[in-house]
């Protein structure tokens, strides 16, 4: 169950709308219900309103009153070939700004994902490494300590999601992407910002 309250300024129940949205488990047009939402997580309809409505300003779902909302569909294909790009912008933007302020707490918690991430591919189970592979990166727009960063990467990556699976699925072996990451992760360790930077960037394709 779900405290009420908790709505400040993510809810659980945004919080997992989005993950399930952005890594397909809830798929273009699927129909949530007020309803159906507050009995699944425990909590009032006020909040499960706030939680929809901050996803739709997001782009992920849309709102349709007194009807509940869908899974709204992803950008066209020319606004993904845009948004890519930026996306790309956004992560090494956040990446200079705490790349020299690194510590080992944040090396643990990529560690901890890595490690998800690991047995993930492992199962060639590609909604979790899309769970993982999300976390991962976010941790570090999390990590750069601006609201705005985050919201901003939400929204992107949230109108391209089909995309960002596709391609982990072109991997002929999963355990690739982990091997990417891993590398990411220690070029952030050997206090490498070039080399950082290059990794981030063809992460991001």
């Amino acid at each position: 169950m779900v405290a009420e309250g908790e709505d400040n300024p993510e809810s659980p129940v945004s919080r997992v709308l989005r993950e399930e949205i952005l890594t397909g488990r809830l798929q273009a047009g699927s129909r949530l219900t007020e309803a159906e939402l507050s009995s699944r997580f425990g909590v009032g309809r006020g909040l499960v309103r706030e939680a929809v409505q901050k996803l739709s300003t997001q782009g992920l779902l849309i709102s349709r009153p007194n009807r509940g909302a869908v899974v709204a569909p992803e950008a066209p294909r020319e606004i993904r070939n845009l948004i890519i790009p930026i996306r790309r912008t956004v992560e090494v933007y956040a990446l200079r700004l705490v790349f020299d302020d690194l510590d080992a707490a944040d090396f643990a918690a990529w560690d901890e994902i890595l490690g998800r991430m690991r047995d993930a591919c492992a199962r060639a189970d590609y909604h979790a490494i899309a769970e993982a592979d999300l976390a991962f990166h976010r941790r570090l727009l999390e990590r750069a300590g601006q609201p705005d960063l985050i919201v901003i990467w939400e929204t992107l990556v949230g109108r391209i999601r089909s995309h960002f699976r596709r391609t982990q699925k072109l991997s002929a072996d999963a355990m690739e992407i982990y091997e990417e990451h891993r590398a990411i992760v220690e070029s952030f360790r050997g206090r490498d910002l070039a080399a950082a930077v290059r990794l981030l960037k063809e992460k991001i394709d």
